[in-house]
């Protein structure tokens, strides 16, 4: 079982859990656990927020109103 411990940040409105794990095997299944827990609203925006702190790391403004256009199609098919 791993240790928990909450700490929240000064000045933010997020806490964070730090954990401590007795093999890397059991902090992938619980890092597998956490991602399957989230919507994919909340996964697609974690990937957002990820891509946007490596364009800052690599000194790149990301703008969020360049990004990919979201074209939805509908195929209906034919009863066979």
């Amino acid at each position: 079982m791993p240790e928990q411990s909450s700490k929240a940040q000064p000045n933010s409105t997020k806490s964070r859990t730090i954990r401590r794990f007795a093999s890397h095997e059991e902090q992938k299944l619980e890092t597998l656990r956490y991602w399957q827990s989230r919507t994919p609203g909340e996964r697609l925006q974690a990937v957002w927020d990820a891509t946007v702190a490596a364009y800052a790391f690599k000194g790149i403004n990301c703008d969020p109103d360049q990004r990919s256009a979201r074209t939805i199609t509908r195929v209906q098919r034919t009863e066979r």
